[in-house]
């Protein structure tokens, strides 16, 4: 038996970075967000503040934390969305119709999803 945790919903996607400001960058002109330096009690390094889940930054270390992540955006359409990738210093590692996945302008591993089609 398989079990979906549905009452658990994704709340931060955290990515370390070299060059926290090219991260910084890269993941504000993906996602359309602003990512500002995290306030008092959450923690180094810079968030997005609005929508859930929230998008974290900080600069790589040695932490168990500092290596790589591998969350999931659903885009409109996935196409557009790879354009940006890779015009953001960003690279497509394997790109498909519903799903690709990339690495940031730090080398970090993510995923895109395309939404379904509405009707």
């Amino acid at each position: 038996m398989v079990v979906v945790v549905a009452s658990a919903p994704l709340s931060l996607i955290e990515f370390p970075a070299d060059d926290p400001e090219r991260a910084r960058r890269f993941w504000s002109g993906l996602l359309g967000a602003e990512l500002d330096a995290r306030e008092e009690g959450e923690g180094e390094g810079w968030q997005t503040h609005s929508d859930t889940p929230t998008i974290g930054i900080h600069a790589r270390g040695r932490g168990p934390g500092d290596s790589f992540s591998l969350p999931y955006f659903a885009v409109a359409d996935i196409e557009e969305a790879l354009d940006r990738v890779a015009k953001l210093g960003g690279t497509v590692v394997h790109p498909g119709p519903h799903w690709a996945i990339c690495k940031d302008s730090e080398g970090s591993p993510f995923g895109l999803a395309q939404e379904p089609l509405k009707s």
